[in-house]
């Protein structure tokens, strides 16, 4: 596996070795002893969620105020555009975005620590999103950063406006967000 950290170096994408022949292809989506050697993190994952979304869907920007996730990616058909942002008040990169496109064409994950928050925007017809996270969802801790906001600058790929939940249209300013100390 090749590990590359992104304009924020907590954020990391993750290159799978792949095997593929005239059958297809195999590659270990996830293997503890192996991510642990080559980034040092030596994480328990204790859920995996899958969702679909179509062309245009932007899901973010979400985090855990409490019992905050860790997220591991990826994209498993289509392609995304995803993205995290710093949401820690105490580190320099506070405030910050980076972004990388994950597709299954690809096969690339992206590892989106404790205190960040993450989106995505599809950017094919449609696209099926894995991601194991290392504590539970608890809904009333779900806090989200609007998409948007000019003080983060997130410059998303869209071509026209994007399709968002209520809870997404409603997202608080990062200067009025609930975020991490």
């Amino acid at each position: 596996m090749k590990v590359t950290p992104t304009a924020l170096p907590e954020v990391l994408v993750i290159e799978p070795q792949v095997f593929g022949d005239a059958r297809g292809f195999f590659f270990e989506s996830f293997n503890r002893r192996a991510l642990r050697s080559a980034t040092g993190l030596d994480l328990e994952f204790v859920q995996d969620n899958h969702s679909r979304s179509g062309r245009n869907v932007l899901r973010g920007l979400h985090y855990q105020i409490r019992q905050p996730q860790g997220k591991l990616v990826r994209c498993i058909a289509g392609e995304v555009f995803d993205v995290a942002v710093d949401l820690r008040r105490s580190s320099p990169a506070f405030g910050k975005w980076t972004g990388v496109t994950l597709s299954a064409e690809n096969k690339h994950m992206a590892w989106i620590p404790p205190g960040f928050g993450h989106g995505f925007l599809v950017l094919s017809e449609f696209a099926e999103f894995l991601y194991k996270t290392t504590d539970y969802y608890a809904p009333e801790h779900e806090r989200s950063v609007a998409w948007n906001d000019p003080d983060i600058g997130i410059a998303w790929p869209l071509a026209g406006e994007p399709i968002l939940s209520a809870k997404d249209q409603t997202a608080a300013r990062l200067h009025d967000a609930e975020i991490f100390a």
